[in-house]
């Protein structure tokens, strides 16, 4: 018993910190779609383009932006990262194996895509907690309004800006945010 409360006392210590206690996004670790953890610190050095997505939304198609952006950029540091959620409408209804399949075949996804999480209410993941929080990131707090938003990540693992899911990856906001990241 006094091992079981130690056991979690601890992990519930490590999910706060990694909640309220994170200064980039570097410091969390998520399930790709595969199940394998990816400490998103693989990724310093890189820009990261973090984004909510789902596969039967009406920005869907934007996932044909996000795989040419990371095709353009991917040489010199940028990459996408695709976090499955199915908080809006039900629109993300499909197992990992589902979404991952539903993207290759669909729309020839191949930068990384992590295991379907929740990115608002209660159950927001601890990476969202971080992204949309008034203490952490003033500039980009508040809550998702939907699919397809986009935050820009830079090489630090610091968060740069927000993009809402009208906003297309392949628009001149976008591409100019991430030319100047890649500086």
């Amino acid at each position: 018993m006094k091992s079981s409360m130690k056991t979690l006392l601890a992990a519930f210590c490590l999910a706060s910190a990694c909640s309220f206690g994170a200064s980039t996004v570097h410091e969390f670790t998520l399930d790709a779609l595969n199940g394998t953890p990816t400490p998103l610190a693989h990724f310093k050095g890189k820009v990261m383009l973090v984004v909510n997505v789902a596969s039967q939304c009406g920005y869907t198609y934007q996932y044909e932006a996000l795989q040419a952006l990371h095709m353009k950029y991917k040489d010199r540091g940028l990459v996408v990262a695709g976090f499955p959620a199915n908080d809006f409408g039900g629109q993300e209804p499909g197992s990992n194996a589902a979404i991952g399949a539903f993207c290759k075949s669909k729309f020839g996804v191949t930068f990384p895509m992590f295991s379907k999480i929740s990115v608002k209410g209660s159950g927001k993941a601890p990476l969202y907690q971080f992204l949309t929080g008034a203490a952490a990131n003033p500039k980009t707090a508040g809550e998702i309004q939907w699919n397809f938003t986009k935050f820009l990540i830079d090489r630090n693992g610091k968060v740069l800006q927000r993009f809402e899911p009208a906003i297309e990856p392949g628009s001149r906001e976008v591409m100019s945010a991430i030319e100047a990241a890649l500086k």
